[in-house]
């Protein structure tokens, strides 16, 4: 057993020892660690993180350790404080610098390398970071590793320690690394898609897009018009991006465009636009790819992963398909997972974070969007008129509760007047609706949704159940 050289523990640590203010509650969400910088996420929680994580998966590979970040002004700070804790632990860093994070999971699979680590918080505001693991595999980090690591981080130990002597390890800037994953983003194509006569609208979100995104999509021929279009870590996702569609509805609607994507800030996943304004979510992206799919003979029991959020609507029109949409918790490691475990070669979340086996094995917004720009380009068919041959969305509200404490995000579901809330939506809407009440795996959000045939039962009881929740447990 060997003990940390970077925070020594008291003579009698153990129970209670907590020297980097760790909450009770889990550090890892379903994405991995994210907060707002400064608080939780700090140099000092970095630099241990860094260190047992670099303890720990030295352990299950061999190679180094890709790092990449996002826009954000505390990703540098984070980078900095990770890659001194990975190489007091022996390992070797390749730093790629801005980059999406499908880039960090293409590499951390690449032949030498044992994993890979992205600093970002996706769409969440400027001030939240975060941090993601990859496995030498190339997918998001397995719970028992994470849990591993921050049992580590918790006591100060860990089982599988290593005491590196003079075998420090080595950082090195590796930028060229993402032109390998920009070639990998054409290889699906025969050449290159030739999106030529295509007049497309992107919006970077000031992230990690603006890295490559622009240039991908102008070596496919097409006419391309970009916002929000270079890295700023002040107005990364504000207002903008995947979570924000109005700039993009207007710039489509200014260019006369044929489409716009719209990618959060760490490129992961995309929304799009259609030249009437109509958004293209996570649903219909995964309807029209799992048709062409299922044509092609590509897709194993015509069945698609998908979560408790995607919409009604997709999933009856799929099944009159004769397709089968299997639902799993929000979070695209559990998406992964039940893909995995049914040989699903599709899924994906209604926010726009894609997964497709037969290309990659984690979500990717650029590789999403060539994808459905092209068969888009070989339809031959306007997306209006394509969106208008699919299916009607079921009304779908979305409202978001700030809660007090990690404590109260924990328990929400003990809230009884809640619970009753749930219970009355429930009765009131029957087989034509239905409420879902989560907490959030990335914010400290309780997240309240309520869809069904009737617009006005939605909103009646979305604003009920959100009105409980703000009496009961808001800040």
């Amino acid at each position: 057993m060997v003990m940390s050289p970077l925070v020594p523990p008291p003579a009698n640590f153990g129970i209670g020892w907590n020297p980097l203010g760790l909450p009770n509650t889990p550090l890892f969400g379903t994405d991995g660690i994210r907060s707002r910088a400064g608080d939780l996420l700090t140099a000092p929680l970095a630099l241990q993180v860094g260190f047992w994580a670099g303890q720990i998966l030295r352990q299950q590979q061999s190679g180094a350790l890709v790092l990449g970040q996002d826009s954000r002004n505390s990703s540098p700070m984070i980078a900095a404080a990770l890659t001194a804790g990975l190489t007091s632990a022996g390992l070797e860093v390749w730093d790629m610098g801005l980059c999406p994070t499908a880039a960090v999971a293409y590499m951390a699979a690449a032949p030498g390398t044992a994993g890979g680590i992205m600093i970002s918080a996706s769409h969440n505001p400027p001030a939240d970071n975060g941090i993601k693991f990859f496995g030498a595999d190339g997918t998001k980090l397995q719970k028992s590793i994470q849990m591993k690591i921050e049992q580590a981080l918790r006591q100060g130990e860990c089982s599988e320690a290593f005491n590196p002597g003079n075998q420090w390890g080595k950082s090195y800037q590796r930028p060229e690394l993402v032109e390998r994953y920009v070639d990998f983003l054409h290889l699906p194509f025969p050449a290159r898609p030739h999106l030529g006569g295509m007049r497309i609208v992107l919006d970077l979100a000031w992230g990690a897009a603006t890295r490559v995104a622009q240039s991908v999509f102008e070596a496919t021929g097409a006419e391309v018009i970009v916002i929000h279009g270079s890295a700023d870590g002040n107005r990364i996702n504000a207002n903008c991006g995947s979570t924000h569609l109005a700039p993009l509805t207007a710039a489509v609607n200014e260019h006369d465009a044929d489409i716009g994507f719209a990618f959060d800030g760490d490129a992961d996943r995309v929304m799009a636009v259609d030249s009437q304004g109509r958004v293209v979510n996570g649903d219909y992206i995964l309807y029209f790819w799992g048709k062409t799919l299922r044509q092609q003979g590509q897709l194993p029991d015509d069945t698609i992963i998908s979560t408790v959020m995607a919409n009604l609507g997709f999933e009856r029109a799929w099944e009159n398909l004769g397709g089968t949409l299997v639902r799993t918790q929000v979070g695209d490691q559990y998406v992964h997972a039940e893909m995995v475990a049914r040989g699903a070669m599709l899924g994906g979340e209604q926010s726009g974070h894609i997964l497709c086996h037969h290309y990659s094995l984690t979500g990717d917004g650029i590789l999403t969007a060539l994808h459905l720009a092209a068969w888009l380009k070989q339809a031959e068919s306007c997306l209006p008129d394509l969106l208008d041959q699919s299916f009607a969305l079921y009304p779908q509200q979305l409202k978001n509760v700030r809660v007090n404490s990690r404590e109260d995000l924990r328990h929400w579901s003990d809230c009884e007047p809640l619970q009753q809330a749930i219970t009355n939506a429930e009765s009131a809407m029957g087989d034509q609706g239905r409420v879902l009440v989560r907490a959030s795996g990335t914010e400290p959000l309780i997240r309240v949704m309520v869809e069904a045939a009737d617009a006005d039962l939605v909103a009646n009881w979305t604003d009920a159940m959100a009105e409980v929740l703000a009496m009961q447990l808001a800040e």
